[in-house]
């Protein structure tokens, strides 16, 4: 019987009902019974929304961009979906924000749905759950799918493992530049943004960006760790694309674009990168360079909304660089492992969990670790030879 409500649950979800997309989201949020056979059932008509996820320190200007950025989607006709990653709250794990209202271009607008989820106690991380969510929202029909995390530091590059895009903010004259560096946010990101650009600074924010961004190109090392971060905007040799970090001053359409490719220019006065695609190119055939992206850094004031036309423009040249290069399969790939990876961590420590607790509980091999009777390897030995033992006889 629940199955087969569960069923009824994604049909409708992907029938369209709204409601049935939100009790979906509730569904895998709690982890409630059968949330898992619903993903399951979602995942065949996965694989069709672009996913930008959107990180960068509090008080940036994030919650603003993102309002501006999903008005611009519905404008062209898309439909949106907003994920939220608000702190987790110490007493419930729910998120402390609840559903903000802080989409006030979208009042009312049916084809923009937006969530607030829990970080689940990893600011800045995306949980599982959050994953799933974005599944959901792909199934049921989202052109356009944005992801607006914590922005608490390190933990910012989770964002990596399910989005297509990363869009780091970056506000003038705060020193969020040399923190980005530090957390190594620098090498996640594949557009910066500039926001509350008509702030003093914002000239110089840009210029520090560019550097680093040209120290990490000029990096040999780069190509060993970063994946498709580690390329070079979207070009069809390496080294193209103004690896000086100021190429492409004075484009085709006269306006100044830092890091340009090819002669190309930002997209208006705020587009500092230049348009690092060309409209006419074919995907890459067998032994030529696979086409590369440098990072785009753009300048927007959120509030005014501009800039945001740049942005979005920037941000589709990067979907077009993944689906030219093969990168978007490769990156679809890695977040299927990762994801497996992650599924099986859990399940595991749930497992291993309840075999502690079947023997007594952690805390009595805790006091039997100090009272010296034995010690924290042997215990890890002795609770994983069952688990172990069945491996190894399904390899027989």
């Amino acid at each position: 019987m629940g199955r087969a409500v569960e069923s009824d649950l994604v049909e409708r979800l992907l029938d369209g009902e709204h409601r049935a997309l939100a009790r979906v989201i509730t569904k895998i949020e709690s982890q409630s019974p059968g949330y898992r056979d619903i993903v399951s059932e979602i995942h065949a008509h996965t694989g069709h929304a672009s996913v930008v996820g959107i990180t960068g320190s509090p008080g940036a200007g994030k919650s603003t961009l993102v309002d501006k950025l999903a008005k611009h989607y519905r404008d062209q006709g898309e439909t949106v979906g907003v994920i939220a990653v608000d702190p987790s709250s110490p007493y419930t794990g729910g998120a402390v924000l609840g559903d903000r209202i802080r989409m006030a271009s979208n009042v009312g607008d049916m084809d923009v749905f937006f969530r607030s989820m829990s970080a689940r106690g990893q600011l800045g991380g995306l949980s599982t759950a959050t994953a799933d969510a974005v599944k959901a929202l792909d199934a049921f029909g989202k052109d356009r799918i944005i992801i607006e995390t914590v922005g608490a530091g390190q933990n910012e590059v989770d964002v990596v493992k399910t989005a297509d895009t990363v869009v780091v903010l970056v506000q003038p004259g705060s020193g969020d530049d040399v923190q980005m560096l530090k957390a190594g946010i620098l090498e996640i990101g594949d557009v910066f943004v500039v926001n509350k650009a008509d702030m003093e600074g914002a000239s110089r924010t840009v210029a520090e960006l560019q550097e680093m961004i040209h120290l990490r190109d000029d990096d040999p090392t780069k190509g060993l760790n970063m994946g498709h971060h580690g390329a070079g905007a979207m070009s069809e040799t390496p080294g193209h694309g103004g690896q000086d970090g100021h190429g492409g001053h004075g484009g085709q359409d006269g306006h100044g674009g830092h890091g340009g490719h090819s002669g190309h220019s930002g997209h208006d006065s705020h587009g500092h990168g230049g348009s690092p695609h060309d409209e006419d190119t074919d995907a890459p055939d067998e032994g030529e360079a696979k086409p590369t992206w440098t990072p785009q850094v753009v300048e927007t004031i959120a509030t005014t909304g501009e800039g945001i036309e740049t942005l979005a423009e920037t941000l589709g040249d990067h979907y077009t660089y993944l689906s030219e290069s093969g990168e978007l399969e490769v990156k679809a790939r890695q977040r299927a492992g990762e994801e497996i990876r992650q599924l099986l961590r859990s399940d595991v420590n749930r497992l291993l969990e309840r075999e502690l607790d079947r023997r007594g509980g952690i805390e009595q091999f805790a006091r039997a670790v100090v009272d010296k009777e034995t010690d924290p390897y042997a215990v890890t030995e002795d609770v994983l030879e069952p688990l172990r033992e069945c491996l190894e006889d399904g390899d027989d």
